[in-house]
């Protein structure tokens, strides 16, 4: 006797199976899967995935326009420090007391929202770049950005993405398009 139900599963659809943070595939060992976007315009606040753990996001209520950094420990991949600074009407000051004395190894996530370099200065350009930013220097009113970096890395940070607010391209009305960024980090070692 035969049975009536779905078809054979020969037929059906593969589903993409989803790793961490929904990468499309697993990271190698002594890495940390990440995945950012950054915030679209003023309407849809940022996203920072770090094995599979949300940092940041609107659902947890800790983002805000600006920059929206998490602070992690590059060795264990543990959350130090989530915060988001309002460079519009902020003070910048806010910002260099939390990113001028990070330790040695310590990671830092950092996803634009509205608006990431109003009150942006000299010295908050300078430490993004010596955390490994090759945009920092240029970033400008609503630009999108999404940047890794970390404290004490010898080169530029692979882990970067720029869209300049121009409005021959904007995607939305003032802004541009969210950036959408993931990856594998690789973890620091205790001997560096």
């Amino acid at each position: 006797m035969r049975l009536a139900g779905p078809e054979s599963s020969a037929t059906a659809e593969p589903r993409a199976r989803r790793y961490k943070c929904g990468l499309p595939q697993p990271c190698p060992e002594e890495h940390l899967a990440f995945r950012m976007v950054s915030g679209a315009a003023n309407v849809i606040g940022p996203k920072i995935c770090l094995e599979d753990k949300m940092l940041m996001s609107s659902v947890k209520d800790n983002v805000g326009r600006g920059l929206n950094i998490a602070l992690v420990n590059g060795v264990s991949g543990e959350l130090i420090e989530a915060r988001a600074f309002d460079m519009w009407a902020g003070d910048v000051n806010d910002l260099l007391k939390f990113i001028r004395p990070l330790h040695e190894g310590t990671l830092v996530f950092v996803a634009s929202y509205d608006d990431p370099a109003t009150k942006m200065n000299e010295e908050t350009r300078k430490l993004f770049s010596e955390l490994g930013s090759r945009n920092a220097k240029e970033l400008a009113f609503r630009d999108s950005w999404v940047f890794v970096g970390a404290k004490g890395v010898q080169n530029k940070s692979p882990f970067e993405q720029h869209v300049k607010n121009s409005k021959h391209t904007n995607k939305y009305e003032g802004w541009p398009e969210a950036l959408e960024m993931e990856g594998c980090i690789p973890r620091r070692s205790v001997a560096s």
